[in-house]
C-alpha cells in the first residue's frame, strides 16, 4: 500500500464526517430560515387588523367628509331668507326711484303745460296773429298728424319718458310680488312644519350669540377709545347717571303695542323654549323710528336674523337696538337727539309682518325694555 493511500476504514470514517458536517450545515441553515419566518406568521393577525383599521378609519374620514359636505348644501332658513329680503328690499327701492321718475315727469309735464298757459296769458293781445299762425301750421301738418300732439300742451319726449319709467316701474313691481310670494311660503313652512320651525329656533338662537358677541366687540372698542378700564365683575349696580336716570321714562321708539315681551318664551304650538332679550312692538309699516335717548349711531345695516338694525350708544355702557327696519336715515358716526327720526318700521328679517324689535342693555346684558319706557 503507497504511502499517500489511506487505510480504507479511515477513508469511510472521513467522508462520514464531511457528510454529517454538511447535514449539520443544511440542518442549521433550515434551523435559521425557520426562526426568520416563524415570527412573520405571529405578526399576519395584527397586520392584518391593523389593515382594518386603516380601512375603517379610511371610511370613516369620507363619512365624514360626506356629512360636512351635505350640511354645506343644506340650505339655512335664515340664509335663505335674507337672500330673498335683501333682493326684494333692492327691487322696492327700484320701484320708488322709478315712481320718483314718474312723478318728476307728470311734475315736468305739468310746468310746461303751466308755462304754456302762462304764455297765452300774457299774448292775449296777440290771438289773431297766433290764429293766423295755427292755421299755417294746420296747412302745413294737418296730414302728418302732428297739430294734435302740437296742441296738446304736453313734451312728447317727457311724454316717452314717462310711459318708459311706468312701464319699468310694473316689471320691477312684478319681480317684488314674486320674491314677497316666495318669503310668505318659506315663512308658512316656518310657522306650520316643526321641522323648519325647530331650525329657524336653532338659527336664531345663534343669531342672538352672534349679535351678543357683535356688542361685546363694540363696548370693547368704545371703551378704548374713550380710555375706559374694563367693568369689575359684580359691578351689576345701574349708574343712575344720564340715561340710568330716565329709568321707566323714556319714550316710546314707535307708536304700537308689545306682542311679544322680555324674558322666556314657549311656543304654544310647539312647546320650544327661547329667550328674547327684547320686545317685539307690532306698528303700522312706514311708521317713524325714533330714539329713545340722545345718543351716538355706532352701527347701521344687515344683520342675519334681525334684518336691518341701528345701534345706538348713549354712554355709561349704555345701548339700545332697533331691528326689522325698513329705511335706516342715519349713518354710523352720526349723534342724534331724543325722539329724533332714525328711522321707519319695516319686516326685514321678521317672522311676523312688520314690527320694531328694541332692546336696552348694560354692559352687554340685556335689559327689560318695558321696565325702562314709560
Amino acid at each position: 500500500m503507497s504511502p499517500g493511500t489511506g487505510h480504507p476504514l479511515r477513508r469511510g470514517a472521513g467522508t462520514r464526517a464531511v457528510i454529517a458536517a454538511a447535514s449539520l450545515g443544511v440542518s442549521l441553515a433550515i434551523g435559521v430560515a425557520a426562526a426568520q419566518t416563524a415570527p412573520k406568521k405571529a405578526d399576519d393577525p395584527i397586520s392584518a387588523e391593523q389593515k382594518r383599521l386603516q380601512q375603517t378609519e379610511k371610511q370613516l374620514r369620507e363619512e365624514k367628509q360626506k356629512a360636512a359636505e351635505a350640511r354645506a348644501r343644506e340650505t339655512s332658513v335664515l340664509a335663505e331668507l335674507e337672500v330673498i329680503e335683501q333682493r326684494l328690499s333692492d327691487k322696492q327701492r327700484e320701484v320708488v326711484r322709478l315712481d320718483t321718475r314718474i312723478k318728476r315727469a307728470a311734475g315736468d309735464v305739468k310746468s310746461l303745460r303751466g308755462e304754456i298757459q302762462q304764455l297765452e296769458t300774457q299774448r292775449s293781445g296777440q290771438q289773431a296773429a297766433l290764429g293766423r299762425r295755427l292755421r299755417a301750421m294746420y296747412k302745413v301738418h294737418v296730414q302728418g298728424g302732428a297739430l294734435p300732439m302740437l296742441l296738446s300742451g304736453e313734451d312728447p319726449a317727457t311724454r316717452a319718458a314717462a310711459v318708459r319709467h311706468l312701464t319699468d316701474a310694473q316689471r320691477e313691481q312684478s319681480e317684488v310680488d314674486r320674491d314677497a310670494a316666495k318669503r310668505r311660503i318659506l315663512l308658512a313652512k316656518v310657522r306650520d312644519e316643526r321641522a323648519y320651525h325647530e331650525r329657524m329656533v336653532g338659527e336664531l338662537t345663534e343669531a342672538a350669540r352672534r349679535l351678543e358677541a357683535f356688542i361685546r366687540d363694540l363696548q370693547a372698542k368704545q371703551r378704548r377709545v374713550a380710555k375706559i378700564p374694563p367693568p369689575k365683575p359684580g359691578t351689576e349696580t345701574l349708574p343712575a347717571v344720564g340715561f340710568g336716570t330716565l329709568r321707566g321714562r323714556l319714550p316710546w321708539p314707535t307708536e304700537g303695542r308689545v306682542v311679544s315681551a322680555f324674558g322666556a318664551q314657549v311656543h304654544p304650538r310647539f312647546g320650544t323654549r327661547t329667550f328674547r332679550n327684547g320686545v317685539d312692538i307690532e306698528a303700522g309699516e312706514g311708521r317713524d323710528v325714533a330714539a329713545v335717548f340722545a345718543g351716538h349711531v355706532v352701527y347701521t345695516g344687515w344683520f342675519k336674523g334681525y334684518g336691518n338694525l341701528i345701534i345706538l350708544d348713549h354712554d355709561n355702557e349704555y345701548y339700545t337696538l332697533y331691528a326689522h327696519v325698513a329705511d335706516i336715515v342715519v349713518k354710523e358716526g352720526d349723534d342724534v337727539r331724543q325722539g329724533q327720526r332714525i328711522g321707519t318700521v319695516g319686516d326685514t328679517g321678521s317672522l311676523e309682518g312688520p314690527r320694531l324689535y328694541f332692546e336696552v342693555r348694560y354692559q352687554g346684558k340685556p335689559q327689560n325694555p318695558e321696565q325702562w319706557l314709560r
